[in-house]
């Protein structure tokens, strides 16, 4: 897990590079975009787990406290990662809570948690937990990217008694209005 967070790290600081932001550096706003990254599904079955591409949207709401920013938001991802022949994970979406500190006045280190549900296409949808971390940087007016590092986990997937757990890694583009 420690070696995916430094590869979040290493996409989100590419992601930022060194352009120099036109902003005043307020968060406050609504904002939506785009994410895409990798997904890697573990169960409690041996043999019954998957890796792959995962992407989908980003909608949310932040609050500038100064140094500090809260916020709420809602993301929706499409994916096609096959556990075992027969059972491929469709999608996943989340419910967000996130506070973050200015590490400058355009870039945002935070920590993040809140509800998911994942969908297969024969075993049912399940819901769960999750938390994480991420970095963004507002790279133009309006304009921010960064990247975030997610745990979920699932337990006892629709009554099935199979215990899911998922890493995923996105870099992701918003637009803040």
């Amino acid at each position: 897990m420690t070696g995916r967070f430094f590869i979040a790290a290493f996409i989100a600081s590419i992601a930022a590079g060194g352009a120099s932001a036109q902003s005043s550096g307020n968060w406050t706003g609504f904002y939506g975009g785009l994410q895409v990254g990798y997904a890697d599904i573990d169960t409690n079955v041996s043999g019954v787990d998957g890796d792959g591409a995962i992407g989908g949207i980003v909608l949310g709401y932040d609050y500038d406290l100064g140094d500090w920013v809260v916020g709420g938001g809602f993301d929706y991802d499409w994916t096609s990662i096959e556990l075992t022949p027969g059972v491929e994970v469709e999608d996943v979406w989340r419910l967000k809570a996130r506070a973050g500190y200015k590490v400058t006045p355009v870039g945002l280190l935070y920590g993040i948690g809140g509800y998911a549900e994942a969908s297969t296409d024969n075993l049912g949808s399940d819901d769960g937990w999750f938390i994480g971390a991420g970095y963004e940087q507002i790279v133009a007016p309006n304009v921010s990217v960064g990247g975030e590092i997610l745990y979920h986990e699932f337990n006892d997937f629709d009554s099935t008694g199979i215990d899911v757990d998922a890493t995923t890694i996105q870099a992701r583009a918003t637009y803040r209005f």
